[in-house]
């Protein structure tokens, strides 16, 4: 397959929007500083392929005066923080073209060829007040279906977010109004505001370096491993077999449930031990991605715009976690989820606002000197994206045939939850592990289900 890319141009909103320094939250600051990457392909539109692309740039340019955050750039701070730098420089928009069809891509299913149908983003040789925060590519195939790849900078939005601008993008395309504006004003999560009581490190156990193999003094090595990826899907059986084993060790009929998230997550943690062969004494980490708007006192305005997620982490032996139930891990998940209140992001928000340099607390994780949160061997980071309104997006010639992650960016440990195309309940697993454990984990991850 080849791609051509026929022209790139910056975007920038049709009309003048507020200009000046706006402050990042800390949840902005810590969390991913890359680009997100999606992707949604969509069958032949009834109009002209031209028409599409005007169509597309136009509506984007109205969508971007409301969403102007989007049209910035980031800028360094004091302290290893950044801020947005709201100058209306645009966003990218490519056009490109691929000569071969849709059906040509295998079902879609975690297809090779997807980072050539998302912008890619050099930060090594990019100054950072140079990188736009969202890049767009808009690639014909020669059956007259196209896609929309979508790389958007974490460091600005969250999923829910990110897919808020989507759906207003896609509304607006079709010829409709705004339906609701992004709340763009970040002082909700103190964002510009000096810090109030200090709360320490031992509180937040997600910002201590994750564990690391016995006998090794670093995960530097772990990070050169080469690894693959892989979408595995779970039918509705499968994952109700799994939250029945789960829910047996529940001591009452009235206890809730284990969810599909804590389940499928624990599960995967128990079957990574087991693949990556980890010593019985092997400590092991799964970091849990919590979105916090309806978890504060008040909860955050509705569709705030930025970042309101937070990690807190699991943590266990890998001799534990296998000698014990699936209940008893997912209780360990449920756990980490639950002390999750108004309280608690305070205090997150409130440690944060005391480092004089957050830097060290940033994702670093694909840099090369080893620095940096690493949730590869023996640890995980798992990802849900079963909220996510990331289906049904219609800029109006029809809802996608397809939407899915652009994963060629991820690392060894990395998995995101997805629902699976069949509906109903459901699901994908998109993972990321080194190449020797692969394949173990794809056996262990099925056999382990029907013991």
């Amino acid at each position: 397959m080849r791609v051509t890319m026929k022209s790139s141009s910056l975007i920038k909103p049709a009309e003048p929007t507020w200009t000046g320094r706006l402050p990042l939250s800390e949840l902005d600051q810590t969390g991913m500083n890359t680009h997100v990457l999606t992707i949604y392909f969509y069958t032949k539109p009834s109009q002209d392929w031209d028409t599409v692309l005007q169509t597309l740039k136009a509506s984007l340019t109205t969508t971007l005066v409301h969403f102007y955050p989007l049209a910035s750039r980031l800028s360094s701070i004091a302290g290893g923080r950044l801020e947005l730098d709201c100058n209306a420089a645009g966003v990218q928009f490519i056009e490109a073209y691929s000569d071969v069809k849709l059906a040509d891509l295998d079902d879609f299913v975690q297809s090779p060829i997807f980072h050539h149908l998302i912008p890619s983003v050099d930060y090594r040789h990019t100054p950072l007040e140079e990188i736009p925060l969202l890049l767009l590519q808009a690639t014909k195939f020669v059956c007259g279906g196209w896609s929309l790849g979508f790389c958007i900078s974490h460091v600005v939005v969250d999923g829910q977010s990110a897919l808020h601008f989507l759906s207003e993008w896609a509304r607006l395309c079709r010829g409709e109004q705004l339906d609701s504006p992004p709340h763009l004003d970040r002082k909700c999560l103190h964002a510009g505001e000096p810090p109030t009581t200090y709360s320490s490190i031992e509180q937040h156990v997600q910002f201590r370096p994750p564990p690391i193999l016995l006998g090794q003094s670093s995960n530097v090595n772990e990070r050169t491993k080469e690894t693959t990826v892989a979408m595995l899907k779970l039918t509705e059986t499968l994952v109700e077999k799994l939250r029945n084993k789960a829910n047996k060790s529940l001591k009452t009929e009235t206890d809730r449930g284990f969810t599909r998230y804590e389940v499928v997550t624990a599960h995967a943690w128990r079957t990574a031990c087991k693949a990556r062969n980890l010593q019985p004494e092997q400590p092991t980490a799964v970091g849990i991605c919590i979105d916090v708007r309806t978890r504060m006192k008040p909860s955050l305005p509705e569709k705030y715009f930025g970042n309101a997620i937070i990690d807190v982490i699991a943590t266990g032996t890998s001799g534990e976690l296998l000698s014990e139930t699936l209940g008893y891990v997912s209780n360990k998940i449920r756990d980490s989820i639950e002390k999750v209140n108004d309280e608690y992001v305070n205090s997150v928000i409130d440690f944060l606002k005391n480092q004089e340099d957050l830097s060290k607390f940033q994702d670093l994780q694909r840099s090369e000197d080893g620095e940096g949160p690493f949730y590869g061997n023996p640890n995980l980071g798992v990802v849900s994206w079963l909220t996510l309104p990331m289906c049904g997006v219609d800029f109006g010639w029809g809802k996608e045939l397809f939407t899915g992650p652009g994963t060629d960016d991820a690392d060894d440990g990395d998995f995101l939850i997805l629902r699976g195309e069949e509906g109903g309940g459901s699901l994908v697993v998109a993972l990321c592990l080194q190449v020797r454990h692969m394949d173990d984990f794809k056996r262990v991850f099925y056999q382990s289900i029907e013991d």
